[in-house]
């Protein structure tokens, strides 16, 4: 088993791959966050309560699970070349950085938009919101930290370290709203406090996150690998197709 995902790990075979997945996964995030979104803003039915101001969730809900999602995916990748010294893995967690950083920003933005009607104000040092901003920064540090050194083992060294680091932060965002008495509305469990009608559009927006997740590290994977192989004879060769 080890062989076989040595030879995956192998920069050219890991570029042919990522370009072979790429346009499947595209076209299902398409797909899935068309589909959530038009069922969800446009005919799913309005909250009791919230009114219409309730079909943020339909944004803001799967960032902010791929917010968390995204970083012990990084968590992984950075462990693995930490122990293994596998440039793959630190380049794969290098391509998540930025996608995790867009999704947190999203949560935290949204969040602050349905939290102007819900609280009576866009900002409040709640718990759930102090930890997510808290995500953000060790996602703007790793990004920092991968791209501050030109060795790349280093930098892959230095940003995983932080990385692990940070994974402590995960449970608190999660156990937030358990740990302490805060403003933010419980944890979403769609088989109990989601209304049925509005589950699927949820799922399939949750879904098409994941998907455009997938793709678009996918996309950052492949630029990184050429560019820290553009001297091999593979990187030339594929060019020169290219160019004819």
């Amino acid at each position: 088993m080890w062989k076989w995902l040595h030879s995956l790990a192998k920069p050219e075979t890991l570029y042919r791959l990522c370009g072979k997945f790429i346009p499947w996964l595209a076209t299902a995030g398409v797909l899935c966050l068309s589909a959530g979104w038009i069922w969800g803003f446009g005919f799913a039915p309005s909250d009791y309560q919230q009114g219409d101001s309730f079909r943020i969730i339909y944004i803001h809900v799967p960032a902010a699970i791929w917010s968390m999602g995204i970083y012990g995916s990084m968590a992984i990748a950075a462990f693995i070349g930490l122990i293994w010294q596998m440039k793959s893995a630190d380049m794969a967690a290098s391509a998540m950085a930025p996608v995790g950083a867009v999704f947190t920003f999203i949560a935290l933005a949204t969040g602050s938009a349905w939290g102007k009607p819900m609280w009576g104000t866009w900002w409040v040092w709640d718990a759930r919101l102090t930890s997510e901003l808290v995500l953000l920064f060790l996602y703007l540090g790793a990004i920092a930290l991968y791209n501050a050194f030109e060795d790349r083992r280093l930098a892959g060294r230095a940003a995983g370290i932080l990385v692990l680091v940070g994974v402590i932060n995960l449970p608190i965002i999660h156990f937030s709203v358990e740990w302490w008495n805060t403003l933010h509305q419980g944890s979403t469990n769609m088989q109990q406090t989601v209304d049925p009608s509005m589950r699927p559009p949820l799922r399939l927006s949750i879904f098409g996150y994941l998907f455009f997740f997938i793709t678009l590290t996918l996309m950052r994977l492949r630029n990184l690998i050429l560019a820290h192989d553009r001297q091999k004879p593979w990187v030339e060769s594929l060019i020169g197709k290219e160019a004819r």
